[in-house]
């Protein structure tokens, strides 16, 4: 058993590292602060091929395995610990990976070249005002008429909706195609936002990731072809819960990352500020937090590099099951987010009246982490559903 990066892996984290630090840490604070990510950083890191890294070469991308992509996710987070390019990175890089294992090669071909070239943006549109979890119980509609798809409904609390519009590209959509069936009647399509007839979309204003907006989008007899249909009609609900699994394994290293950042921040400030004629760091009570601090940010690593080192053996050598994946899957996301968001905190209290200035920028990292909590990629709750009803089996899935 080996907890150690390749020497490939780590190579490529320092490049990614010294990438990040040049072109995202340096632009963090007007990110936040302009409410947007500046296109000539979304080139850049097409550039430098993170974008769309998981799809496959073909179609621009780096076929990288999800270990990969994780390094990445945290790198990004540390540079901007908003969230907000990690935000933009990992929606890309995890639903793009679905559409690049069940679209169809017309619509491979006509769509993901622009978003590995940072050209179009890709997200997911799975939540309605309704609720986000329950995504059997959407509400927006599919059907099938003239050799088109035709999809009527609403979307809700949808991230990148600005960019789509700005930008072009569109979402992994997913939709009920069998009102009867439940979640075996949902299906997923690609449905584009900029220039579509029938979508018109809405941005709330964020307590966070104010760099990347999130909004609703409203779908009124929007037309896609059929070739936009991603895998097979009314296999939908298991083709997002693999999309969930890839997404939140990056949300969680996102978080790890910008964890880690701001725990590095907060060693080196309470080395060099003094009281009572003392560093900080020399009491005991300031040591005991740190301490505590740094295991669970250890213990969080863990189970994100396992989660992802899991994904990847499913994925490539078939050895590990859906089943262990999803509990994986879960246990980081279920503890990644609380744990970055309680290190945040703990490093902003240490740096006084300074942290609570947008100067220290740690609340930015506060306001972006707190996202992943509350709802994005799953609620903490849901994940706990996913742990037991994988320990206990399915009969035991709460109704």
């Amino acid at each position: 058993m080996d907890f150690s990066f390749n020497e490939e892996q780590e190579l490529f984290r320092k490049s990614v590292r010294e990438f990040c630090t040049k072109n995202i840490a340096t632009r963090a604070s007007e990110i936040d602060e302009k409410g947007e990510i500046p296109h000539e950083v979304l080139e850049s890191m097409a550039g430098f091929g993170l974008l769309g890294i998981t799809i496959s070469e073909e179609y621009g991308g780096s076929g990288a395995d999800f270990t990969t992509a994780a390094i990445v996710a945290g790198e990004i987070a540390r540079a901007d610990i908003s969230m907000a390019t990690a935000v933009y990175y990992l929606v890309g890089a995890g639903w793009g990976f679905l559409m690049n294992r069940y679209g169809t090669r017309i619509a491979k071909e006509e769509i993901l070249p622009d978003v590995t070239t940072g050209k179009k943006f890709l997200g997911i549109a799975s939540t309605e005002a309704s609720g986000g979890s329950d995504i059997a119980s959407i509400s927006t509609t599919m059907e099938k008429r003239n050799e088109r798809l035709v999809i009527n409904g609403a979307k809700s609390f949808i991230s990148g909706v600005r960019e789509a519009t700005r930008y072009g590209g569109g979402y992994v959509t997913v939709v009920k195609t069998d009102p009867q069936l439940s979640h075996k009647g949902l299906s997923l399509c690609y449905m584009p936002v900029k220039d579509t007839s029938g979508v018109t979309t809405s941005i709330f204003k964020q307590m966070g990731r104010e760099g990347i907006s999130t909004g609703t989008i409203d779908i009124n007899n929007v037309e896609v072809p059929e070739h936009y249909l991603i895998g097979e009609w009314n296999s939908g609900f298991y083709y997002a819960m693999e999309g969930f699994n890839c997404a939140r394994t990056l949300v969680a290293a996102a978080c790890i990352g910008a964890a880690e950042k701001a725990l590095e921040s907060g060693i080196e400030y309470i080395k060099e500020r003094h009281a009572f004629g003392a560093p900080l760091a020399k009491y005991e009570g300031m040591q005991f937090q740190l301490a505590d601090d740094y295991t669970r940010l250890e213990s969080a690593r863990l189970l994100v590099y396992k989660a992802a080192w899991m994904l990847d053996r499913m994925y490539v050598e078939d050895r590990i099951s859906q089943n262990d994946v999803n509990k994986a899957v879960a246990c980081a996301k279920l503890v990644a987010p609380t744990t970055a968001f309680d290190i945040i905190k703990d490093v902003l209290t240490w740096y006084g009246a300074y942290g609570y200035t947008r100067e220290a920028g740690l609340e930015r990292g506060l306001r972006g982490v707190y996202s992943y909590i509350i709802g994005a990629e799953g609620a903490q709750n849901i994940m706990k559903l996913i742990i037991g009803r994988e320990i206990l089996g399915k009969e035991f899935a709460p109704h």
